[in-house]
């Protein structure tokens, strides 16, 4: 009778593991859920957004960020409060998303089972999947449902790795340890809820590159990530190019009236108002030295300094 029961638990088991749900989602999946998406696409399936255009978004705030989607509808990308490993800095990238849940002994076996069959490491802990796929130009971010003791997702060693594949750092709505440490290490960022001396226990994924939610946002496999001192937003990828451009011009615009405040050659009403034709002269002859490389067109200019502001 013993061994029925034993055997009927396995067959069970085994008939959930056939048919159970991937944690790591699809190519064809991804690309059904960013469908606006039309250009290039990395082998997994995420929109792949050119590094031109990530290069040129470290240059946007994130107010013009979280004006340019509130325009467009998307009201609720931004999450606040965070503990930053070292800030001053912007860390800028495609996202690569993970979930993981509480533990419990018969989801972790079904899990395990179902990680095998996709080729994932059966050695270590389950943290370690979302890092084997991670690529140049990445940001890893996990929604470990805030816990904090028990919850490091990562420590000095897989930091190194995560740096090591991406360039670039993570986004936890969880924590880390070993901050010391990490915080030595050259170029690795992260913005997470917290940090812990403890190991990481009873913690499972339950998805890899399928929706999550972090905070009051929900966030998409291959969205880019803007995170600085203010903050964390997460941007839908068809929309960069546009956003970039539109901001762009915004923000030189900015950069300029600041310039010509500290002049006081003008009224700060002829600067924050219309400009007239002999401030928008010097605009484009400041433009013309611009040190830095710029994506707008002498078209795109035409139309923008033809706007009232």
């Amino acid at each position: 009778m013993k061994k029925i029961t034993i055997l009927s638990i396995l067959l069970v088991c085994s008939s959930f593991v056939s048919n159970a749900q991937r944690i790591g989602s699809t190519p064809e999946y991804v690309q059904q859920m960013t469908a606006l998406w039309k250009g290039e696409r990395s082998a997994d399936g995420r929109p792949k957004v050119s590094e031109l255009l990530l290069e040129r978004l470290q240059y946007n705030t994130l107010e013009q960020i979280w004006g340019y989607l509130g325009n467009k509808g998307y009201r609720n990308q931004l999450e606040k409060n965070w503990v930053i490993l070292k800030t001053g800095k912007t860390m800028v990238g495609r996202v690569v998303t993970a979930q993981f849940m509480p533990s419990r002994p018969d989801l972790d076996t079904l899990i395990r089972a179902q990680g095998r069959k996709e080729g994932r490491s059966q050695r270590g802990g389950f943290n370690i999947w979302p890092i084997d796929i991670l690529t140049k130009g990445d940001v890893y971010v996990a929604d470990g449902f805030g816990k904090v003791k028990d919850g490091t997702l990562i420590g000095s060693s897989l930091g190194n790795s995560v740096y090591a594949k991406t360039g670039n750092g993570v986004v936890f709505n969880g924590s880390i340890r070993d901050m010391q440490e990490l915080r030595d290490t050259e170029g690795f960022n992260a913005w997470v809820k917290g940090h812990d001396p403890s190991y990481i226990k009873d913690l499972t994924p339950t998805s890899i590159n399928a929706p999550i939610r972090i905070g009051e946002v929900t966030v998409l496999p291959g969205d880019i990530v803007f995170a600085n001192d203010y903050g964390v937003i997460f941007i839908p990828a068809h929309l960069v190019e546009d956003l970039v451009k539109a901001n762009e011009l915004t923000g030189l615009r900015d950069e300029f009236e600041r310039l010509l405040l500290k002049q006081g050659k003008y009224l700060s009403g002829e600067i924050h108002g219309d400009w007239n034709d002999t401030i928008k002269s010097e605009f484009r002859a400041w433009l013309a030295k611009y040190p830095r490389k710029t994506m707008y067109t002498p078209e795109q200019l035409d139309t923008y300094l033809g706007k009232k502001h």
